[in-house]
């Protein structure tokens, strides 16, 4: 008895302590739990398609650049592979950062409110593929982590 009464004094305790510290104000609802499950589903493609995107980036920087010839050739080899650890890394970064949006969004969809993107490079950058721009679910991979942000 004496144990039980104890239980229930230390959850209440808890219970009112993590109200007490807890925000005022929730920031998460339908537009996170979307965000965060695109991340984990396009990540993997962004991962895929990192090597394609970094020599595109190359070609690219090097088609626009005014440097002399011999920066731009001494360029070429090394660059492919610095572009192809940043797109690799920051697809990786995508997924974790899906994982840590995913629960916020569920537990606080009921509410109204949004949470800021933890990761919003995936929201601005262009991409090959970038579908339902408009929708609630954007299909979004093959992202230029490099690139000029779009918005």
């Amino acid at each position: 008895m004496i144990r039980s009464a104890r239980r229930f004094i230390s959850l209440t305790f808890l219970v009112t302590l993590l109200v007490a510290a807890a925000p005022g104000v929730s920031h998460a609802g339908a537009k996170t739990l979307a965000r965060s499950v695109q991340n984990l589903l396009f990540f993997p493609f962004d991962l895929a398609l990192s090597p394609f995107v970094a020599v595109k980036i190359t070609v690219d920087k090097w088609r626009e650049s005014d440097d002399t010839k011999a920066v731009k050739y001494g360029y070429a080899p090394f660059a492919p592979i610095w572009n192809f650890g940043v797109e690799a890394g920051a697809s990786v970064i995508r997924g974790v950062a899906g994982i840590l949006e995913l629960l916020p969004g569920i537990v606080l969809l009921p509410f109204d409110g949004e949470m800021s993107a933890i990761y919003d490079l995936p929201e601005t950058q262009p991409a090959w593929v970038d579908v339902g721009a408009e929708a609630p679910f954007r299909m979004k991979f093959g992202v230029d982590y490099l690139g000029a942000a779009s918005d």
